[in-house]
């Protein structure tokens, strides 16, 4: 009993500070200029938790929604306990983000908070000079030609040794397959190899899942779920009591973060036995390592790089291959590329980065994809000073600016009437959807399409990502069709750090005739 109503009062306290602290802190924001500015109903304190609370399973298409209805694609929000967040699908206002202004729109304290026990100072959670050092030197060891030619080799061993085999297997047998979860352990594999120089053999379905995969999961939603709570503070008093959801991710991050140190520390040795013996190291780590860099750092750098490398592309290729599903002329024209490029290449089965580039309309229907299903759907930075949006609107000192990919990608205005509809042609000027090889994709504007960031802050990995994609696209279509067996309803798009498709996506796989 006593027990009972020491937490109770311990709760009404804490609840006393919560609303006390929220009063003063809405009083001390700078009051925006008299202007009119669209967004959710908003009321004094509470600001749109209502209306919040209401669409909160369905976030994305209620914010697609009210800036549909916005005159300038931008909209304010009001939360509970946070500065204002100010939503954009306006490309202007997104150039003036991520190029114009660039030094005025840092990550911002507020916003790298909830990535930070996770990835500590990586490059995508830093700003400033440790954001441009990490980022000089990532810059340079992605544009080397020896990494690019281990990508693609290491995409050769993981698609023909396991990837295939296993379709193979699972056609066979004609079981369902859940195609989600076997391109998220393709992509861990991968970019562990690439990264970490190690093999974490999550596509070897004998073996249990690793439980460094489980842990960067949990690790990445708990996160992501921090930035959408309704309850701005309740996920910081969770933390500091260690209960609930921040405990779970507490013991996840440790995992993740001793995990790597542990490889760390054996990659290191094993340089060091092999110094002097001129054996080249092309994994991101060791190159990292034999650069000087110290541990932290580095440690920090590459759990960034594998979260990035993993999520995005399986989520990029799941959307595809169900949107494949219906869209089979289109799957067709995909398919008479591939091959057609493997005719040119005298029938050589093997893809190299020459034949990947060939692959216009592959890339023109990935485009597409992340067009209407981008692996990030919103991204977010901090403003350092007030400052007006090219579109007129008043942004103050500390406010959140969020640029909206996935919204972008419904705009009327922006990709037109047919802006719901997969069609790969957009994607081209001359000659839309011809099979020949006279098909030139169009330029589209980052700021119109910012899948990848834009500016100083674009995706490093922007290509590497295409050559992964085109390559198991490639080599999965030309031998198999895939068919979901979810029915006739659109999957559920869920977002979390990286977007994924709620349940999966359970395929039958056939080889193809």
């Amino acid at each position: 009993m006593f027990v009972a109503l020491l937490l109770l009062w311990s709760l009404l306290f804490l609840l006393y500070v919560f609303f006390t602290t929220i009063r003063k802190y809405q009083t001390k924001l700078p009051k925006p200029p008299l202007s009119s500015t669209y967004g959710p109903p908003s009321y004094p304190i509470i600001g749109c938790f209502i209306s919040f609370c209401k669409n909160q399973h369905n976030l994305l298409d209620w914010y697609t929604s009210l800036l549909s209805a916005s005159p300038s694609q931008t909209i304010v929000v009001h939360r509970i306990g946070a500065r204002r967040i100010v939503v954009t699908a306006n490309p202007s206002n997104v150039e003036h983000i991520l190029k114009t202004n660039f030094t005025n729109f840092p990550k911002g304290k507020p916003l790298t908070e909830f990535l930070g026990d996770l990835l500590g100072c990586g490059i995508f959670n830093v700003d400033g000079d440790l954001w441009s050092t990490q980022r000089k030197l990532a810059s340079h060891e992605f544009s080397t030609k020896s990494l690019r030619e281990f990508v693609v080799k290491t995409l050769e061993e993981e698609v023909e040794g396991r990837l295939i085999p296993l379709l193979e297997e699972v056609a066979e047998s004609q079981r369902v397959l859940d195609m989600q979860e076997i391109l998220k352990m393709f992509a861990f594999d991968t970019v562990c190899k690439v990264s970490l120089g190690t093999d974490p053999f999550c596509l070897d379905l004998s073996r249990p899942v690793p439980p460094l995969v489980k842990a960067f999961d949990c690790a990445a939603e708990i996160s992501a779920r921090r930035a959408t709570a309704p309850l701005y503070l309740m996920w910081k008093m969770k933390r500091a009591l260690s209960i609930g959801s921040e405990k779970k991710l507490r013991e996840a991050v440790n995992l993740v973060h001793g995990s790597v140190h542990e490889i760390i520390q054996n990659k290191r040795k094993i340089l060091e036995r092999d110094e002097g013996e001129r054996i080249e190291s092309h994994d991101i780590l060791s190159r990292l390592l034999l650069a000087g860099h110290g541990e932290e750092v580095v440690r920090d750098m590459v759990i960034s790089f594998i979260l990035a490398g993993r999520d995005t592309t399986s989520a990029a290729m799941t959307w595809l291959f169900w949107l494949l599903s219906k869209h089979p002329d289109i799957t067709h024209k995909i398919v008479n590329e591939v091959e057609n490029v493997v005719v040119q290449n005298n029938g050589t089965e093997k893809l190299g980065f020459d034949d990947l580039q060939k692959m216009r309309f592959l890339r023109a229907s990935l485009c597409e994809t992340m067009r209407l299903y981008p692996p990030v759907p919103w991204d977010s930075k901090h403003a350092e000073v007030d400052t007006v949006l090219p579109d007129g609107t008043w942004v103050g000192k500390g406010d959140r600016v969020t640029y909206f990919p996935y919204g972008m990608g419904r705009m009327k205005e922006l990709w037109g009437k047919d802006r719901f509809e997969f069609n790969p042609d957009r994607w081209f000027d001359i000659e839309p959807g011809c099979d020949g090889d006279n098909k030139v994709l169009k330029f589209v504007s980052p700021y119109k399409f910012p899948v990848f960031q834009a500016g100083p802050r674009v995706c490093l990995g922007k290509e590497m990502a295409f050559i992964q994609m085109k390559y198991v696209m490639a080599s999965v279509l030309r031998r198999f069709e895939i068919r979901p067996v979810c029915g006739e309803d659109r999957p559920v798009f869920v977002p979390l750090l990286t977007a994924h498709m709620a349940g999966g996506l359970k395929v039958l796989v056939r080889k193809r005739s």
